[in-house]
């Protein structure tokens, strides 16, 4: 589904891969890419697709996740606006790595393989930018790989929650994300993290609202997983 945005002009803004593009440039960008809608449920790509497009975020909220042969899903990460996917395949031209899926109705641009790799010859800024986030990316691997080893599953739950409440200073931060999806994150049976989000629910951590956990003490969490206090 394709749909023309409005204020064209701002498309990129926030967007740290394009910060700094002189103006000229950020026009050029934002012509070269393609105004997409994606409903919540729907797939961006699949694993092994051709990796055909970088994908800026606009508004919304995408899981990227890895598909086990059993069927099980785990989610790697969750990309919400201005942040971008789908660049590991631009730069090696290789098959997508991983599926994304739109966890809420999203509106993004889509930028062609080829587009991108001239901007990134004509620019050699860009590539400090996207080595940022391929080195963001590899950290945040290599955390997740130390979670499993080192947190067990109440702590990767507070975890969990702590990275999607993200920088809010809000006192309630609601979490647009079911209990099946966050098991999905965490790494655990539905169950056993339904079973941990009643125990901080009891502890006045957070609640359920429906398909939503509004987080109302950030703090406690990040103490439960073992992060330091801000």
């Amino acid at each position: 589904m394709e749909v023309r945005l409005s204020e064209p002009g701002d498309a990129l803004t926030g967007v740290e891969m394009f910060a700094g593009l002189e103006p000229e440039v950020r026009q050029r960008v934002i012509a070269a890419a393609v105004p997409r809608t994606y409903r919540k449920g729907q797939l961006l790509f699949v694993e092994n697709d051709p990796g055909e497009s970088l994908i800026v975020l606009r508004r919304g909220a995408v899981a990227v996740f890895r598909t086990a042969p059993t069927g099980e899903r785990a989610v790697l990460n969750v990309i919400r606006p201005p942040d971008v996917l789908g660049e590991v395949s631009l730069l090696d031209a290789s098959t997508r790595s991983a599926s994304a899926e739109a966890i809420e109705d999203c509106a993004a641009l889509a930028l062609s393989r080829g587009a991108f790799m001239e901007l990134v010859h004509s620019n050699p800024r860009i590539l400090d930018a996207v080595m940022r986030s391929l080195g963001g990316l590899i950290r945040r691997l290599t955390e997740q790989n130390a979670d499993h080893v080192f947190l067990d599953l109440p702590g990767r739950v507070a975890k969990t929650l702590v990275r999607l409440a993200g920088e809010s200073q809000a006192p309630m931060i609601t979490i647009e994300l079911n209990q099946s999806q966050l098991a999905e994150m965490a790494g655990g049976s539905r169950q056993s993290v339904n079973q941990a989000i009643g125990s901080f629910a009891s502890r006045g951590w957070l609640r359920t609202e429906g398909r939503r956990i509004v987080v109302t003490d950030v703090g406690a969490l990040r103490r439960r997983a073992g992060m330091a206090d801000r």
